[in-house]
């Protein structure tokens, strides 16, 4: 079987389907439900060869008063080493949505030290509609365990003792995913008893403005919607409720050249440990 070397940051359903069988080749079903939305996406069938990489369970701290909170560096290799992942790997992440949580995977993963790591553009519902082959969710694919060793870059979390500086420093600029109803607080949080609010001086891009349907714009129109809302030399640090969608700004901008970070605990941890 073939081995690939280098991958970006997203590819096709089409390029997935011609490398499946790659040696060193891992795909990961990175779904998770959506806090708000349509639960009914939700798929009983996944592309094959792919594994569950399990972000609610295996890949956050599960102590943490907040959810999808980062994990420790030796939680991290933990788990990625048994799902497989070498140092020479290289992964494709998808989920069920078309592009959601998969992008929190990538993040993490990107976070840890993994470079050879792309998003499925579209995820599952592309890969369907190109009538290429699916198995049942029952299937459990198990992979040797691999050799992965996870390096912390601390570049690309930001954490809440450090939001105040940033919201006062010209070289940052907030962006939060949140939808504008949301940011605006027209609407009540989705988490019951969380309160509404932004974060001083951050400003709003709803995740979905950077999709066609299921799918990422183009680089050129990336570029062009963040060059709408910060200056080149500025560090984007992306929010949401709980570090998913931030996540997907987070790989637009990456595609788009601009150096970012999540903060991981965003409004969850912001609204709980702040007062209106």
């Amino acid at each position: 079987m073939s081995i690939i070397n280098n991958i970006e940051n997203i590819v096709s359903a089409d390029w997935l389907n011609n490398h499946l069988q790659a040696e060193n080749l891992l795909v990961f079903d990175a779904t998770i439900s959506k806090v708000v939305g349509d639960v009914s996406a939700l798929s009983n069938y996944k592309i094959p060869k792919s594994q569950f990489f399990d972000i609610k369970k295996k890949f956050s701290n599960i102590k943490s008063p907040f959810p999808n909170t980062i994990p420790s560096v030796a939680q991290f290799q933990k788990n990625a080493q048994i799902l497989g992942i070498n140092n020479n790997s290289v992964i494709v992440v998808y989920d069920d949505h078309g592009l959601y949580s998969s992008a929190r995977a990538w993040w993490l993963l990107k976070t840890f030290g993994f470079k050879n790591v792309a998003i499925l553009d579209g995820g599952l519902p592309e890969w369907k509609a190109k009538n290429f082959s699916l198995e049942d969710k029952s299937v459990k694919n198990v992979f040797k365990k691999g050799n992965f060793n996870a390096v912390y870059n601390p570049n690309k979390v930001v954490y809440f003792e450090s939001l105040e500086a940033i919201s006062k420093d010209k070289n940052f600029k907030i962006i939060d995913a949140r939808s504008s109803d949301r940011f605006n607080c027209i609407v009540a949080e989705p988490r019951e008893g969380l309160r509404s609010g932004v974060i001083p001086s951050s400003i709003n891009l709803p995740f979905n403005q950077v999709l066609v349907g299921n799918k990422l714009k183009t680089k050129e129109e990336l570029q062009e919607i963040f060059k709408s809302l910060a200056k080149e030399h500025q560090h984007l640090v992306f929010t949401c409720g709980s570090g998913i969608t931030a996540s997907v700004l987070a790989l637009a901008a990456t595609i788009a050249g601009y150096n970012n970070s999540v903060y991981d605990g965003s409004w969850t941890e912001y609204g709980t440990l702040t007062i209106a």
